[in-house]
């Protein structure tokens, strides 16, 4: 039971996603400086997602005697967290312009503390790999 709603709740998101006009049915239409702020965080979260996806892309191309295991796991870790930072922007979009309308507070967020650490984790592994010489640049 508890699923079968929360998959209701997913669809729904997912629906708002690709017809964001839904949006307007909600509420009031607030300042439109504040749409255009969201809308402005949302480009910079797809950025940032797309910047993921290249430094992914990067690690596999540009690190040829990285231990193969290694660089795979670093590729894939880049290119997961890329998508789920596109995901997420979206769907922060969305509950933003939806509590904006209603007069809500925004939404709040674990994600982007778990996007830093998680980067963060990924830049000390290879700078201790860099430093050991592990890496080679040639």
């Amino acid at each position: 039971m508890i699923l079968s709603d929360g998959l209701r709740s997913i669809g729904a998101a997912v629906r708002l996603w690709l017809a964001p006009a839904r949006v307007r049915e909600e509420g009031s239409t607030p300042d439109y400086r504040f749409s255009l702020a969201n809308e402005r965080t949302f480009l910079a979260w797809l950025r940032t997602g797309l910047a993921l996806v290249a430094g992914g892309f990067a690690v596999d191309q540009f690190l040829p005697r990285l231990h193969p295991a290694v660089r795979l796991t670093g590729t894939l870790m880049l290119l997961v967290a890329g998508a789920l930072c596109a995901l997420r922007a979206v769907n922060h979009w969305v509950r933003c312009e939806r509590a904006m309308r209603r007069g809500e507070d925004l939404p709040l967020s674990r994600f982007p503390s778990v996007l830093a650490l998680g980067v963060g984790a990924l830049a000390v592994v290879m700078a201790v790999l860099v430093v050991l010489g592990r890496i080679g640049w040639r």
